[in-house]
């Protein structure tokens, strides 16, 4: 087969699709459409090779459209006339328009026309913002879907489909995966299918069978043919999650060295996505309210990471790894709601009080409801001492301050501020 592996195993129906089960799980909005055959133009985005041309290839191969691929950017004003005389002779058309935030006017006024007919379903794919990248005209005639990055789990299942598929797979040959292989293989491609399908087709062809014609792919062929190394060679892949828990526990404990140490293990294994989802959790759990704007930074680091892909990734990173181990660090805020929820889930929350029920409703005032309730603004500096908490909680307290911080420590003088009793 001359086609690349990852083009062959584009799923033909909405069932074989990996992942976005948001959208395209049974009872969700794209397994909608489809199963209703009333289908609409929508914008698809988010990072490559997560599914948006497998999702634009199920729908048509579900609908039994035909399934055209342009480029907004290469193909021209001529190749979009061509897809919508097809249109006009099969009644309608699924085109997947890649890149779509690089349609210029000419072929957006093209466009526009055999969209509101309905005769050209367009699926638009694109890495950007729409709200920023799209013009309105395309936007405002779409449905705008977000797509989730592939978990190592979804790329798994992938890979796994993609080793026992005789027609359009690798199951005519006599492949046999080492399982740090396979984790490898689902781990360092940050969700991204394509990627480990490509690697996987890579390691199978060049590879030399064994005397009974068997294909075996270690972890040292996987990374080869990734250009990435695995962060150990343990079978379990234990030692995958003990870099990323000293990586969380280094920025905890304010060792900037060990906190880079770490990240630099993980960078060069790949793993992106383990990286942001880690400093998010980071910035808000050991960091919190000690540094509420290093927090924010911290999120802001995680999305231009995520825009611009490794290895310049690493630049938005490093300064967000660097400041959160220097920052000043309080739990105040999440052990807080811990506490909160500790308390509902053992069932120690009763009735709101009456005076803090709705009483926008006709006979609320018969029922005492909001009758005694003090309106903060009607009393000096805005507050007034009544209980909010339920009678059974009501001389609960979860939030301790923590004044580690200047942010922190003025919470701390408006906690006291309002609760006098507490000094």
């Amino acid at each position: 087969m001359n086609q690349p592996l990852a083009y062959r195993m584009r799923p033909t129906s909405i069932q074989d699709i990996v992942g976005q089960q948001h959208l395209v799980g049974e009872g969700k909005i794209i397994w909608r459409m489809v199963e209703a055959k009333r289908l609409s133009s929508m914008i698809l985005y988010g990072p490559p090779g997560i599914g948006k041309t497998s999702i634009a290839s199920a729908i048509a191969g579900s609908t039994k459209y035909a399934f055209r691929i342009l480029n907004a950017g290469t193909n021209t004003k001529k190749d979009l006339q061509i897809v919508a005389e097809e249109a006009k002779m099969s009644g309608s058309v699924v085109l997947l328009l890649d890149e779509i935030h690089r349609l210029d006017k000419p072929k957006q006024d093209f466009l526009l026309p055999h969209l509101e007919s309905g005769q050209i379903i367009l699926i638009g794919a694109t890495t950007e913002n729409p709200y920023i990248s799209i013009q309105p005209a395309i936007r405002s005639r779409s449905q705008i879907f977000e797509l989730k990055p592939l978990s190592s789990v979804d790329i798994q299942v992938g890979l796994e489909r993609a080793l026992v598929d005789k027609e359009n797979g690798l199951g005519e040959m006599k492949i046999e995966v080492e399982e740090e292989a396979m984790l490898h293989f689902s781990r360092a491609t940050n969700g991204d299918m394509r990627g480990a399908l490509n690697a996987l087709e890579l390691a199978a062809e060049s590879t030399r069978p064994s005397e009974d014609g068997r294909i075996h792919i270690t972890l040292e062929i996987a990374e080869e043919c990734l250009q990435r190394k695995a962060l150990t060679h343990d079978k379990d892949g234990d030692a995958h999650y003990d870099v990323i828990s000293a990586f969380q526990k280094s920025i905890r404990g304010s060792d900037v060295h060990a906190a880079l140490h770490y990240l630099a293990r993980l960078v060069e294994a790949g793993e992106l996505q383990v990286i942001c989802r880690r400093l998010m959790i980071i910035a808000y759990e050991d960091i919190g309210l000690a540094n509420p704007a290093g927090a924010a930074r911290a999120v802001t680091a995680v999305i231009a990471a995520e825009k611009t892909g490794l290895p310049e990734a690493r630049i938005p990173l490093a300064n967000a790894v660097i400041e959160l181990a220097l920052s000043e660090k309080s739990n105040s805020a999440y052990s807080a709601l811990d506490a909160a929820i500790a308390d509902v889930r053992n069932a120690k929350a009763s009735e709101v009080p009456d005076h803090l029920r709705d009483a926008h409703y006709a006979g609320a005032k018969d029922l005492g409801r909001g009758v005694e309730y003090k309106y903060p603004h009607n009393y000096e500096n805005s507050w007034v001492k009544q209980q909010y908490l339920p009678d059974s909680l009501k001389e609960a307290q979860y939030y301790t301050p923590k004044p580690t911080s200047k942010f922190e420590h003025a919470l701390t003088k408006q906690y006291l501020k309002f609760n006098p009793d507490k000094q």
